[in-house]
Parts: structure tokens; C-alpha cells; sequence
């Protein structure tokens, strides 16, 4: 997947490719070394930046449980994948250590930054590359979710490798790693979420389809069948336990509060403060000085259109750009809330055309206009790092905070002698439930499982507990427990289940 083209780039004349190009393509080992260290750089910073004993967030949990033996698995909504239950397996089935959890995926996601960006090599000059990684590495969101146990972030190294491979594939028919590639990345993407996969792979599968210059039978199959293979046991399970594929796509807009025209943009921007979950997405904007470099993005895109342009690299750029619109479709216009993780893949895309405007203006050719470039450029940068820096600290604190507090109150709850075997429902039931050992149900809601009945009955053979807010009022059935202070919380414990003292 990583070998050196022998064909001229994509996009260029006959009579060879820029020299700058020619020279990113020359045999020998140094040209991965600026993306190697990049890599390295990054994974260092998750490890340094993001605090390994930083717990587990809601939906790391839900994913988590799945493969963990020390906590039952939690209710599995329509929209999720099993990727990332896959992906943790290899640490999370047999140890239930955050820190050693986080390492490993710091780690795992430096690697795949490295091979994606190695795939491009020969595409665009090493030090285009080196500059893309170093600029979406640098983002608090990419740096606050490498090592977490999320999938999103995995759509993103999935897409932009897909792009490279899939460009390489077309330029020279006999590389066959560029072709495993394709299918590989493709397949990556749905075994982690299948429909942002569609909506990442749509301009290629419409290019191969429909344009006569680009049809290649054996790329069209390449995507298809890494579709079909990252996506195909989510298909079947919603067969088995959804009530069907358009069941399980209903269910999944319905919990994304109904898939339609929603202008998301604004949301999405509140959301750059360092919100892991903006819904509803109300409240102030953040500091202008966060949010500067979102409107810079598209401007520096087109820029680097207009340079690709120049060094004739224009199909590589225009793809990236492409991809990286219809990867942003769903949830800037599609979605009436915001979380800004889900951009990462369009983040992820976009990072080549901008390092290539940005390395353009720092090596511009008027030597007069030269330093003064330089000089905004390092400036622009050095203030956009000191941004990011300064989200990602306090993202960090606050979501440690807040997983502590989880943490604390399990400790409660098994004071109270809720223990495993033991059930949870009420508020934040599912990530208190995991942290306690216990299973969590719903009986409304997105994950809606069981029925008030069957919680009672339950409450008969196991310690069973009902969390509200302070001053809540708990349900029904669990109005004559006895309520505990768990925390900030209420928890009102079935009688006779629980061998705690109030």
C-alpha cells in the first residue's frame, strides 16, 4: 500500500510530474521519516495531554461492555457498529484498567495516522503530508479522541487512506496493495460506522460509476466489497434483532432525533468549546478566538485547490475536497444536534489542501513577499496550537471530573450493598451501571429494554436501584424505596435487595 508510484501523479500531463513531486517519489528511507515522527509526535501527546486514568465516557462504556468481562453488557442502540468493541477486545476482554485501555489505543491511533498518510506518498510532497498530520493531529478534538473508545475517529484514518489508496489504484492498475487498500480502508470505516462509510465513499463510488475516465470494474468491486465486509454483520444483526435493515435505519434516525433538513452549522460551532455532546444545543457561542479556525479551513481548502491546480494535482485535491463535503453533509444539514467528533473524517480530509496552501505561502516565490508570509503563517499557527491546548486542558478536566464523579458513586452504591449480580435504571443509568458492575435497562427513551414490571420482579432476587437528580421524583413503582444519597444523586433501592445501611 506503501510502495512508490511508477506512473505519472493523478492529474498530471504526460511529459512528468512537478519536481517537487519528483522528488517525494525518489528511492530512499528518509521520506517516511517526517511522517513517522509526526506520528510518534502525536501519540506521545495523547499520552502526555489526555490523562490515562481519565475513565470511561457514556458511550465508551456501552462499547466496552460488550467485550468486558467485568461488567455486563450494556443495551446496543440501532445506530452503533460493533467495530469498536472489536477494536478494545484485545485489552478490554481481559483487563479493566482505563490507563493500560487508553495506551494502547494512543498507540494503535498514532499508527494509523502514519499509514494513512503514507499511502500519499508520491501523491503530494513529504512535506505536504508531514504539515497535514501535524495539523489534524494538533486538534484538541483529534487529540482528545485518538485514544478513546469511540469510532469516529477510525472513520477519519479510514477515509483519508481510502481516498490515497483508491487514487493509486487508478493511476497504476497494477498495484495491488493500492487495490487492498481501498477495500481495507472502506471496509475499516463500516465495520465502524456503516453510513458515515456511504457518505465518506460517495464521490468515489458516483467516479467509478459515472465517469468513463475513471472506471475501473476491479476498483468499483474493491468498494463494494469493503462495504459489504465492514458493514455486513451490522446488516445481519438487524435482521436478527432489530426487526430488519429499514427497521434498524428508522430506529437509528429516530434516536438521532429524525434524520432531515437541519441547518446544524451554528451547533456545530457551539460545540468547538470543548462540548463533547451539544443536545440540545443551546447556550452562547464560544470565544471567537476558538472558532477562527473553522472559517479558515474551507478558505485555506480552496486555496490549496488553486495551487493543486498550478502543480497539477487538481484530481487529488478536488477528491479530497469531495469526500470531505459529502463526509460533512449528514451533520452539518442532516442532524438537529452536534457533537465534534463527528467531523473528524472531514477534518481528516481537508488537512492535505491545507498544509498545501500553507507550505505554498511559506515558500512563496516573490522573495519579497517571503518573510512576511512566514511570519503569519508561524504567528497563525502558534496561536491556533495555544487554542487547541487550552480547549483540550479543560475538556480534559471536566470530563475527568465527571467521570470521577461516576466513579464515586458506584463506590456508594456498593456501600449500600448494591453489587453484581445487580440492576440500574434512572438517570445516567448506563455508565454508573458499568462502573458499579451492574446491568442498566430503560423503559423509555432511546434505550428503552425492559418494562417497569420486570424491573420490579428483578428487584425481588437482586439489588435493584432507581437514579434521579437531587429533588427528582423516582417512578411509580419505586416510590415506597428507600432513597439513599449516591453522590450529587438519589438512589432509591428495592427493599430486602440491598444489605446496606442508609
Amino acid at each position: 500500500m506503501a510502495k512508490t508510484l511508477n506512473v505519472p501523479l493523478v492529474g498530471a500531463r504526460r511529459h512528468g510530474p512537478p519536481s517537487a513531486a519528483r522528488a517525494s517519489r525518489r528511492p530512499g528511507g528518509e521520506s517516511w521519516i517526517p511522517l513517522a515522527l509526526v506520528a510518534a509526535a502525536f501519540t506521545l501527546a495523547q499520552l502526555l495531554l489526555v490523562r490515562p486514568g481519565m475513565g470511561l465516557g457514556w458511550d465508551e462504556t456501552v462499547y466496552v461492555s460488550q467485550v468486558s468481562p467485568h461488567a455486563p453488557a450494556a443495551f446496543f442502540s440501532a445506530p452503533r457498529a460493533r467495530g469498536v468493541p472489536l477494536l478494545v477486545a484485545p485489552i478490554a476482554s481481559w483487563s479493566s484498567s482505563t490507563a493500560l485501555l487508553r495506551v494502547y489505543l494512543a498507540v494503535l491511533s498514532g499508527l494509523g495516522l502514519y499509514l494513512a498518510l503514507r499511502v500519499w506518498r508520491g501523491l503530494f510532497p513529504v512535506r505536504v503530508l508531514a504539515s497535514a498530520g501535524a495539523l489534524f493531529a494538533t486538534l484538541w478534538v483529534t487529540l482528545f479522541y485518538g485514544p478513546q473508545a469511540m469510532p469516529n475517529y477510525w472513520v477519519a484514518i479510514g477515509a483519508l487512506a481510502c481516498v490515497g489508496c483508491f487514487l493509486r489504484a487508478r493511476a497504476d492498475r497494477a498495484d495491488r496493495a493500492a487495490l487492498w487498500g481501498v477495500g481495507l480502508s472502506t471496509a475499516l470505516m463500516a465495520w465502524m460506522r456503516p453510513t458515515d462509510a456511504v457518505w465518506a465513499t460517495l464521490p468515489l463510488l458516483v467516479l467509478v460509476v459515472a465517469a468513463r475516465r475513471w472506471r475501473r470494474p476491479r476498483l468499483l468491486i474493491a468498494l463494494v466489497a469493503g462495504l459489504m465486509a465492514g458493514a455486513g454483520e451490522w446488516v445481519v444483526e438487524a435482521y436478527v434483532s432489530y426487526g430488519g435493515l429499514a427497521q434498524r435505519l428508522s430506529d437509528g434516525s429516530r434516536i438521532q432525533g429524525g434524520l432531515g433538513w437541519n441547518f446544524a452549522v451554528a451547533d456545530q460551532l457551539r460545540s468547538l468549546g470543548g462540548r463533547a455532546l451539544c443536545r440540545p444545543c443551546t447556550g452562547a457561542m464560544p470565544n471567537p478566538l476558538v472558532m477562527v479556525w473553522w472559517f479558515a479551513l474551507p478558505v485555506l481548502a480552496v486555496l490549496g485547490l488553486v495551487i493543486a491546480v498550478k502543480a497539477r494535482r487538481t484530481a487529488s485535491t478536488l477528491l479530497l475536497l469531495a469526500c470531505a463535503t459529502t463526509a460533512g453533509v449528514p451533520y452539518l444539514f442532516m442532524i438537529g444536534y452536534a457533537a465534534p467528533r463527528f467531523l473528524l473524517p472531514v477534518y481528516a480530509l481537508l488537512a492535505i489542501p491545507v498544509a498545501d496552501a500553507l507550505v505554498h505561502l511559506v515558500a512563496a516565490p516573490n522573495r519579497a513577499w517571503r518573510p512576511m508570509a512566514v511570519t503569519l503563517v508561524a504567528l497563525g499557527l502558534a496561536g491556533h496550537v495555544a487554542v487547541q491546548f487550552a480547549v483540550l486542558q479543560a475538556t480534559v478536566q471536566r470530563t475527568t471530573a465527571s467521570h470521577r464523579n461516576w466513579a464515586a458513586m458506584a463506590t456508594d452504591l456498593h456501600r449500600l450493598g448494591v453489587r453484581s449480580p445487580c440492576l440500574l435504571t434512572g438517570y445516567e443509568a448506563v455508565p454508573i451501571a458499568f462502573y458499579t458492575g451492574c446491568s442498566s435497562v430503560a423503559t423509555g427513551g432511546h434505550n428503552a429494554n425492559t418494562t417497569e414490571s420486570a424491573i420490579v420482579r428483578a428487584g425481588q432476587r437482586e439489588p435493584v436501584a432507581v437514579l434521579t437528580t437531587q429533588g427528582g421524583r423516582p417512578p411509580a413503582y419505586a416510590r415506597d424505596w428507600t432513597p439513599h444519597r449516591v453522590g450529587d444523586r438519589l438512589a432509591y433501592v428495592a427493599p430486602g435487595a440491598a444489605g446496606g445501611a442508609a
